[in-house]
């Protein structure tokens, strides 16, 4: 029997008997992030239903809008020191149906359905990606790394990857007609299953958590421009808006692994030479040699 397990399940009870909040009453302001991942969560599950009656315009727009309120909700709870772990679990059940089962169900019913049991396995595939990887996310919350590093994820974010998983639906409302043929359709098979790779893999992708602490007094402005700019795109040329950012985002990601490596590398060659500055500690000469112990003792001049 692993002496493991008793230590196991000891803990596991423990986790559950210890309760959500610390506090028998909740301030109002933990319970605000939480409006805004169950607003974001009837997105996700409005995506369903409009892309099982057919209506993709209307379900591509709910994940948009979901994926945009996941966005300021974790902001949110900072902002308010309102973070609780009631609130990271209920993120995390979320962002798996905005971003692992809703995006599988659209691009099936769009067009992989046409694939039969080959179309359902990939779907499927993605949405069980979109799950291993919040649960590798939520498991490394504890582990001790650099601040530098959290500007970085491990594999593709969800929410990016449920936008860049329907690039082929985009391109569908955009007019290519060929992008329903039976060989086009295994393309976007195999796309699907390359998404689904990169949200389990260790490549790490530009996160930006930590634009938000510092901004230069300089860029406030410019800014506000782009951001009011990016919204008023996506609202007159939403497809082609989204796949503009779907194909820079993806065109982004070796820049973003290049930089995260050779800071890697600058850190590690900067412990190797501090620990080669630091004076190496001696031997002392009583433990070289056979052991003994020589001390000199001064000549009594009496003797």
């Amino acid at each position: 029997m692993d002496t493991d397990e008793p230590f196991i399940e000891t803990e596991t009870r423990r986790r559950r008997r210890r309760s959500l909040f610390r506090h028998r009453r909740v301030p109002v302001r933990m319970l605000v992030p939480n409006f805004f991942t169950l607003l974001g969560l009837c997105a996700g599950l409005t995506s369903i239903r409009m892309g099982i009656e057919g209506r993709y315009d209307l379900a591509l727009a709910a994940i948009v809008f979901a994926a945009c309120l996941d966005g300021i909700d974790g902001r949110i709870a900072r902002l308010l020191k309102a973070s609780s772990r009631f609130g990271a679990e209920l993120d995390s059940l979320a962002d798996f149906v905005n971003f692992g089962v809703a995006p599988a169900f659209l691009i099936f019913n769009w067009g992989l359905g046409d694939l039969k049991s080959a179309g359902w396995i990939c779907v499927m595939i993605f949405a069980l990606a979109s799950a291993l990887r919040l649960a590798r996310f939520n498991a490394a919350l504890d582990d001790d790394k650099p601040k530098w590093q959290s500007n970085y994820f491990m594999g593709m974010p969800t929410p990016a990857a449920a936008i860049a998983v329907l690039l082929p639906l985009y391109l569908d409302q955009l007019g290519l007609a060929d992008i329903k043929t039976q060989w086009a359709l295994k393309i976007v098979l195999v796309y699907t299953v390359f998404i689904a790779f990169m949200m389990v893999s260790s490549i790490p992708t530009y996160s930006g958590k930590l634009v938000g602490e510092r901004v230069g007094r300089e860029w406030v402005l410019p800014i506000f421009v782009v951001a009011i700019g990016i919204v008023a795109f996506l609202f007159t040329y939403p497809y082609e808006t989204l796949t503009a950012l779907t194909v820079l985002y993806l065109a982004f990601i070796p820049a973003s692994w290049r930089n995260f490596r050779d800071r890697s590398e600058g850190e590690s060659a900067a412990a190797a030479a501090a620990q080669t500055a630091s004076p190496a500690t001696e031997t002392p000469a009583n433990e070289q040699g056979t052991g003994r112990i020589f001390t000199f003792r001064p000549t009594d001049p009496t003797k």
